[in-house]
C-alpha cells in the first residue's frame, strides 16, 4: 500500500479548495457591495434562493443585492461576512456544499463587534472548463431578515444539500 495520496485524492483536495476560495471570494464581494459583481461565481443558467425569493439570471441576481442593500437600515461601520461549519462534499465535476453565515459590523475601532444577521446557505456546484461555479443556492436567514423578504421567507429548519 502506498502512502503518497492517489490522483483522484489530490484532486479532490485541490477542487475542494477551489471551491472554499469560491465562497471567500463571493462573500468579499458582499463586503464590498458589488451588486454587479456575484453573477461570475454563477452558472448562466443558475438559481439563486435567498430567502424565497428567486433569481435566474445574472441582472437578476445583481437586483437582488441591490435591493437587499437600499432595504437595510443605514448602519455605519466596517462590515464583515463570516463563514463557518464549511462542509464541502465533491464527485467528479459536481459538489454539494453547506455552510453558516454570519455578518459583523464593527461600529468604531474602540468597541466590540456587533453580529447583524446569521444564516445558512446550501449549494450545488458545477465544475466546467476547470472552473468551479454555482449551479443552486439556497440562503436562509435565522436572524436579520431584510424587510423586503418578510413575505416570502419560509424558516425551512430541516433543509438540506438532499434538497437541492
Amino acid at each position: 500500500m502506498s502512502s503518497a495520496p492517489d490522483a483522484q485524492m489530490l484532486q479532490t483536495l485541490i477542487d475542494r479548495q477551489a471551491i472554499e476560495d469560491l465562497f471567500t471570494r463571493y462573500y468579499l464581494g458582499l463586503d464590498a457591495g458589488d451588486p454587479e459583481g456575484f453573477g461570475k461565481f454563477f452558472l448562466a443558467d443558475a438559481e439563486l434562493d435567498v430567502n424565497g425569493m428567486i433569481c435566474r439570471t445574472h441582472a437578476e441576481i445583481a437586483e437582488l443585492y441591490r435591493a437587499v442593500k437600499e432595504d437595510k437600515p443605514p448602519l455605519h461601520g466596517t462590515f464583515r461576512m463570516l463563514l463557518s461549519n464549511l462542509l464541502i462534499e465533491i464527485d467528479g465535476d459536481t459538489a454539494t456544499a453547506q455552510c453558516l453565515w454570519t455578518q459583523l459590523l464593527n461600529d468604531n475601532l474602540m468597541g466590540p463587534p456587533r453580529l447583524i444577521e446569521q444564516g445558512r446557505e446550501y449549494d450545488l456546484l458545477e465544475k466546467v472548463d476547470s472552473k468551479w461555479k454555482i449551479r443552486k443556492r439556497v440562503v436562509i436567514a435565522d436572524s436579520g431578515l431584510p424587510h423586503l423578504m418578510l413575505s416570502t421567507y419560509t424558516p425551512r429548519a430541516d433543509y438540506t444539500t438532499a434538497d437541492l
